[in-house]
């Protein structure tokens, strides 16, 4: 039995960005993710890489293992607080956070 992979793109308060994210899944885009929406993929057991994409802006790789039959659930978003915000256009990859729930 495989396990899935859920993202959902949900912002608490505000949210600049609210294009959609793309997927990123062990270095290959999977598919995106819509403002309040949630994606879900079958996944295989065993260790995986996760990205969230927009343009050039990008969240940090987060690094998960999944079982067989497990949900592993992540939120994404674009608000940040204002100095990270900031840094964000100079370093790309602070732009989106991804958080594992």
């Amino acid at each position: 039995m495989p396990a899935t992979l859920r993202v959902t793109h949900k912002s608490i308060g505000a949210e600049v960005r609210r294009s959609p994210y793309d997927v990123v899944l062990d270095g290959q885009r999977v598919g995106s993710v819509e403002m309040n929406e949630t994606f879900e993929s079958a996944i295989d057991a065993g260790s995986h890489s996760l990205q969230v994409r927009e343009g050039r802006n990008s969240s940090g790789i987060k690094r998960f293992d999944a079982a067989d039959g497990e949900v592993v659930a992540f939120r994404c978003t674009g608000k940040s607080i204002l100095p990270v915000f900031l840094a964000s256009f100079f370093v790309p990859s602070l732009a989106l956070r991804l958080v594992r729930e």
